[in-house]
């Protein structure tokens, strides 16, 4: 392998706009997300399936009259 053509590859922190932060292996230095695994719907369980104004049913009614 040729030596000095790599980028530095060390820890650093990765910082969440909830305050969060992640230690990381990577080659950047600032590293800041709005959105992480600990204020993520998914992952905090508030995730929620919304079906305003019966979507899916307007659908199906529509593919239905389709055939």
């Amino acid at each position: 392998m040729k030596k000095d053509i790599h980028p530095n590859y060390s820890t650093k922190t990765l910082t969440c706009s909830c305050g969060a932060e992640h230690e990381i292996a990577s080659t950047k230095e600032d590293i800041k997300i709005d959105i992480c695994s600990q204020c993520h719907p998914f992952f905090t369980g508030n995730e929620k399936t919304i079906d305003t104004a019966g979507r899916v049913d307007k659908f199906k009614k529509r593919f239905a009259a389709k055939k």
